[in-house]
């Protein structure tokens, strides 16, 4: 049997866009030669994902899974809907966010973990997916959250099983209280969020950069709008007021009933329980929010694949 050095797997690699694995089977199994491997890895289906990986994948799924005090949420994406409705990738997707949430790792760390009950690491799984399906797939991106003491709350929208969705929503909340109280809590404050997409929990975290954009082309409508300059500065503060309760979490209305500012339900909460309730932080990712999507029509794309 041939000595496979590890370069030339990176040079199979390049060359098919198979897995590193697989890769490494087909230079075993052809004593080495490259271009015997190549063909193996052709007539396995494996080599073809090289020629997927250029198209734009902006559908897919967005997954949670909370793990005690710490939560990980996960985007991997697909070319169509009807991928994001197979089991196969489903079941992809929901492991891999599970090894996330265990290891609290970065989407780089993840690649190379371990897929269970495969021999391949998670990016050459998705890469064997992408030869099965025929797609191309892409983990997009991955946030985790944790508390020292309280509960991590998620909520799943358009969900097509518990912790798989378009929209993926976690929240920290820091308290001492009863955690299947919290736990009802937080869930109503991720559907809050998922509905009214705060910037931040406080206003001191919003990014200062965006309140000074926003400061800017307030103070300049109102120049624009004759107002005096010795009013300007209040008109841009009780503008910057209203900006606040569109984009700060405690600021908001709440959409559940309509009226209370979603401090006042934390404040109501903290006095039923007896104890105090901080939310320290949030997630919220949308499947494909910032991606470009190509627009073809059903003819074209018809065409384009018979040629």
């Amino acid at each position: 049997m041939a000595d496979i050095k590890a370069s030339e797997v990176k040079a199979l690699r390049d060359r098919t866009g198979a897995g590193m694995m697989d890769c490494k089977k087909a230079l075993v199994a052809c004593d080495g030669d490259m271009e015997q491997a190549i063909d193996w890895l052709r007539k396995k289906g494996l080599s073809v994902a090289a020629k997927k990986s250029g198209r734009v994948a902006a559908e897919g799924l967005v997954a949670v899974c909370v793990d005690g005090t710490k939560g990980t949420v996960l985007e991997v994406n697909a070319e169509t809907d009807f991928v994001a409705r197979n089991e196969l990738f489903q079941n992809l997707v929901g492991t891999a966010v599970e090894l996330a949430c265990k290891e609290s790792c970065d989407l780089e760390q993840l690649k190379v973990l371990d897929y269970p009950g495969t021999g391949r690491n998670v990016a050459d799984e998705l890469t064997n997916l992408i030869a099965t399906v025929g797609e191309n797939m892409s983990l997009r991106r991955v946030e985790h959250l944790s508390v020292n003491s309280g509960v991590i709350a998620s909520y799943v929208h358009n969900k097509i099983s518990d912790k798989l969705g378009k929209i993926g929503i976690l929240v920290g909340i820091e308290s001492d209280a009863d955690k299947s109280k919290l736990q009802d809590l937080g869930k109503k404050l991720a559907m809050h969020i998922a509905a009214a997409s705060p910037k931040s929990v406080r206003v001191e975290d919003l990014d200062p950069a965006l309140i000074s954009r926003e400061r800017d082309v307030v103070r300049e409508q109102a120049r624009n709008s004759g107002k005096k300059e010795e009013f300007i500065e209040k008109i841009v503060e009780g503008r910057l007021s209203k900006f606040y309760s569109e984009v700060v979490l405690l600021e908001q209305v709440y959409v559940i009933d309509g009226e209370s500012k979603v401090k006042d339900i934390i404040a109501s909460a903290e006095k039923e329980l007896g104890t105090s309730i901080k939310v320290t932080s949030f997630v919220k990712f949308v499947l494909g929010e910032g991606i470009e999507k190509q627009s073809v029509d059903f003819a074209t794309e018809v065409a384009s694949q018979l040629q």
